[in-house]
């Protein structure tokens, strides 16, 4: 994520500096002014080219999960991309209105000149700065209430629809105010590329086209209600479907008004395009899922994506496997993929944290899916029983790969740890989050 994002702003700061050096200053322009207007025009440049990736990102491009290590990954990415992009909008737009700051302390003298258009050029530039001004209002009511957790995700998820089209103002903004020099410097170049990949998200997302390509079609075959707080859904897609890795999740669509929501596929690939998804109620949807769904209802499945895949671990590393709560999902995959070749599984040490051992649906399906791979070494924490997982006890294990799915204050808690007691194991984690 802080890779690809501090290339995109090294590549702006390149091109910016580039024209810097090579712009001559107009004769009696005042030193601050010059400022304020090559600060302007930075700060636009660093919110358009952000925003732009977010635009790219939200088509959730599978080529490149494997550079940012998932589709998960590439979501976070979308979203710290979008907050830096407000947040550059939003200095971008203080600037602008730190014309009359200057005026009172400087006066008007040394202003830099505008440059001068006429006709209809002039009309659109026009209208090019009063859509840029509304969008960037827009925007920061957006990121206020994508902040704001408790604002409801279903009415969230509408409004977000409005992105795209606030994309479109600004770029139209940025295309028609970008100083004229722009365009035959790399400045220019750049920008251009930028608005295009910027443009091409933004008119998929409104056509609806985003992951049509990975999406299959198929039916509910059977539910079951493990425990009062997590459904099981079983369901058999019937074309489309080009299989799972163990471990990899999917964008799930029982209801188009409700839209698609991630969830990780519970199962292994068995080849008969049959999936099992185990989903804990976590919210007003997800609560109410288990009364909305019935045997034969029809279902959209988009994906898979993900790289929390039992493949990419390193086999001559000691494995620690930990699934907090409903995170036991994938790792359910991952013992479920081993069953017909025990031999070949890992060795490795599975924790469990929950907080009731007794109560819990997971644990006898993990006992007996556990007890034919001898490699395998299950350990159950209760909280309610008192076993609470702990960096000591990892640290005793002597890990040097650590595979977490589960809550985040869990894995901070945990990395923060290991980090004290001067253990620095590679650590594999789902960082998904729609908001």
């Amino acid at each position: 994520m802080k890779t690809l994002i501090t290339l995109l702003l090294t590549l702006v700061g390149l091109a910016w500096g580039w024209d810097l050096l090579q712009a001559v200053p107009p004769a009696g322009a005042h030193p601050w002014w010059l400022a304020r207007q090559q600060l302007l025009t930075l700060s636009g440049f660093l919110s358009i080219a952000l925003m732009s990736l977010v635009m790219l990102l939200a088509t959730r491009p599978a080529w490149l999960e494997s550079p940012l290590g998932g589709m998960d990954r590439v979501y976070r990415t979308h979203k710290w991309a979008g907050i830096l992009a407000v947040v550059f909008a939003a200095l971008h737009w203080l600037i602008e209105m730190s014309s009359d700051i200057l005026k009172a302390l400087i006066g008007r003298a040394g202003r830099v000149p505008k440059e001068q258009y006429t006709g209809f050029l002039e009309v659109l530039r026009d209208l090019a700065g009063d859509m840029g001004e509304w969008a960037i209002y827009a925007v920061l009511a957006m990121l206020a209430l994508t902040l704001w957790k408790k604002f409801p995700y279903r009415t969230w998820r509408i409004l977000h629809k409005a992105m795209p089209v606030l994309y479109l103002m600004l770029a139209f903004h940025a295309a028609l105010l970008a100083p004229r020099t722009y365009w035959l410097e790399p400045a220019g170049a750049l920008l251009a590329v930028l608005l295009v990949a910027g443009v091409y998200g933004a008119i998929r997302s409104l056509l609806g086209s985003i992951g049509r390509s990975r999406e299959a079609t198929g039916r509910i075959v059977a539910i079951e209600h493990p425990s009062s707080d997590v459904t099981t859904v079983r369901c058999h897609l019937e074309r489309g479907w080009r299989g799972h890795q163990a471990g990899q999740f999917a964008f799930v669509t029982f209801e188009d008004r409700e839209g698609a929501h991630p969830f990780t596929i519970a199962s292994a690939n068995h080849g008969d395009n049959t999936v099992t998804f185990q989903i804990k109620a976590l919210g007003d949807y997800t609560g109410a899922l288990a009364q909305r769904l019935h045997p034969g209802q029809t279902l959209r499945v988009e994906g898979p994506y993900g790289r929390f895949d039992l493949q990419r671990r390193n086999p001559k590393a000691r494995q620690i496997w930990i699934a907090g709560g409903i995170g036991v999902t994938p790792f359910l995959a991952w013992l479920e993929s081993l069953q017909a070749q025990p031999d070949q599984a890992p060795a490795a040490e599975l924790h469990y944290c929950t907080r009731d051992q007794d109560g819990d649906a997971f644990v006898p399906r993990l006992q007996a899916l556990c007890a034919g791979l001898p490699g395998i070494a299950l350990h159950i924490h209760g909280a309610r029983q008192g076993a609470t997982l702990n960096a000591a006890a990892l640290h005793g294990a002597h890990p040097s790969e650590i595979w977490f799915c589960g809550p985040s204050g869990l894995a901070n808690s945990l990395r923060e740890g290991l980090r004290t007691l001067g253990a620095r194991p590679r650590f594999h984690q789902e960082a998904f989050e729609m908001r």
